[in-house]
């Protein structure tokens, strides 16, 4: 099978002599259409250094990165917006929602932003799933902090990318409220053929993956 993902030989380093930190250290990597990938580690082991990479938010200082077989390094700053908006989906500790806009305002923001119509009966379904129907007229700050990451995850997948890359998405909420959203974020990756990358600090979340990759000072182990 062809990676959707892949690094070689993929570097990111920050300052220079005894101040030298090699947040991601000559990783190669590989992960498939449709995988569940945990990202484990320390903080500081270069997890979401590695997740940004991944994603193009970050460039890195030597290495390659692989989306869905483009390398992304001989992008444009263009296309590499393009392909964001297209290929990946993110998903954030911090809910990134704007608080002026309802719950279907949010979900098909990025959509809009690319030019596009929103795939209106996919939303819906994505709302059905993720069991926002009723509060798709909601602004944000009448939300749980549950409903608030799932409609992240709802604007994540509404796009339809080929991959969703998660920074601890159920870093902000109870453990009750964590499980149903890694669940139903799982469900909704396997229900649309999407590949999911989450980076977690909790053992049963790394548990549910199809396969866990564990980051120490910048390298796998």
């Amino acid at each position: 099978m062809t990676p959707i993902l892949e690094t070689q030989n993929l570097c990111k380093y920050y300052g220079s002599g005894e101040n030298l930190v090699k947040a991601v250290d000559h990783i190669d990597l590989q992960i498939a259409q449709g995988e569940y990938v945990a990202i484990v580690g320390k903080s500081g082991s270069g997890k979401s250094t590695l997740l940004h990479l991944l994603g193009a938010l970050d460039n890195p200082t030597s290495g390659e990165i692989w989306v869905d077989g483009k390398n992304i390094a001989a992008l444009s700053g263009e296309e590499l917006t393009a392909l964001r908006r297209r290929k990946i989906g993110f998903i954030f500790q911090a809910f990134n929602l704007i608080p002026s806009l309802n719950v279907w305002e949010n979900i098909v923001l990025p959509i809009g932003l690319d030019g596009k119509r929103a795939d209106e009966e996919f939303v819906r379904d994505i709302l059905r799933t993720l069991d926002l129907e009723e509060r798709t007229s909601a602004l944000p700050n009448t939300l749980s902090g549950g409903q608030q990451q799932r409609t992240a995850i709802a604007r994540a997948i509404a796009a339809k990318p080929s991959i969703i890359l998660a920074d601890e998405p159920t870093g902000n909420l109870d453990t009750k409220n964590g499980d149903e959203v890694i669940s139903l974020l799982k469900l909704s990756a396997k229900k649309y053929g999407q590949t999911l990358v989450v980076i977690t600090h909790n053992e049963d979340i790394a548990q549910m993956a199809d396969r866990t990759i564990t980051l120490e000072d910048g390298r796998l182990i």
